[in-house]
């Protein structure tokens, strides 16, 4: 299994930061020089994994000026997956593109979550406890939900019956947090839902992907969280609330391999 981080998005609302980086190198940690990447792959190296891929587009440059010294610092073999829509499409498309990689098993990871290694933990620890399961979301299901989360419905029977923004808040079992275990037996139907996804609108989302491979039949699960600090970084009070959670090591990345 490895690391996927989707780090393709322009993140127009971060602007300055992102007139020349992509979201996910925004500084969440300015003197310790900390972005959500770092964060990520911090986790992924503690959780054990020893490989990572990054789907970058927006500001590739950027990603690629640090490749070295985060595959030193973080003790991980990264990878580099090119979107070439990234400015274009949504990120159903982007992760399309590391579809060859799905089929090692991954973590997936938005590549602006930030979020502690406890939710990483408890996706592997729930492969165990829901025996069979080939997708599981990380799931909030403390937080008071309003418009704009991605929402799920889900029960124990069923797994995930509906993912999306659109929905009452007050029908919903809780959030997703944008990240997901992924066996490598839901590799090729996920590519393929994800291309039925983009094909029939570019703009989008992945989990617009899951809900169409829920609608075919095929089982999602989902793995609640418990109550952890974590943010989403859409815009600058976002990540005022993501630079509060590190300060406050919430969400502080592990010690570097050898540190």
């Amino acid at each position: 299994m490895i690391g996927l981080i989707l780090a393709a998005g322009a993140g127009r609302r971060l602007r300055p930061y992102t007139d020349t980086l992509p979201k996910a190198l925004v500084p969440v940690d300015e003197d310790r020089g900390l972005t959500v990447l770092d964060l990520t792959l911090a986790n992924f190296a503690e959780v054990g994994l020893t490989e990572a891929a990054i789907v970058v587009g927006y500001r590739a440059e950027a990603v690629h000026a640090r490749h070295a010294e985060l595959e030193a610092r973080y003790g991980l073999r990264i990878e580099l997956v090119h979107n070439d829509k990234a400015e274009e499409w949504n990120n159903a498309y982007s992760l399309w593109c590391a579809r060859d990689l799905l089929k090692q098993g991954v973590i997936l990871a938005n590549g602006d979550t930030v979020h502690p290694v406890s939710v990483e933990r408890t996706l592997l620890a729930a492969r165990e406890a829901v025996p069979g399961a080939r997708i599981l979301l990380a799931l909030d299901t403390a937080k008071s939900l309003a418009d704009e989360e991605m929402k799920v419905i889900s029960s124990a029977e069923d797994g995930v019956r509906r993912i999306t923004k659109l929905m009452d808040p007050a029908t919903a079992t809780g959030e997703y947090i944008g990240v997901t275990l992924i066996e490598p037996e839901a590799a090729e139907p996920l590519a393929d839902a994800l291309r039925a996804t983009f094909e029939r609108d570019p703009q989008l989302y992945y989990e617009d992907g899951y809900q169409e491979l829920v609608e075919r039949g095929f089982r999602v699960d989902v793995a609640p969280i418990g109550e952890v600090s974590w943010v989403e970084i859409d815009n600058h009070d976002d990540l005022a609330k993501a630079r509060a959670i590190v300060a406050g090591r919430g969400a502080e990345p592990a010690p570097a391999p050898g540190a």
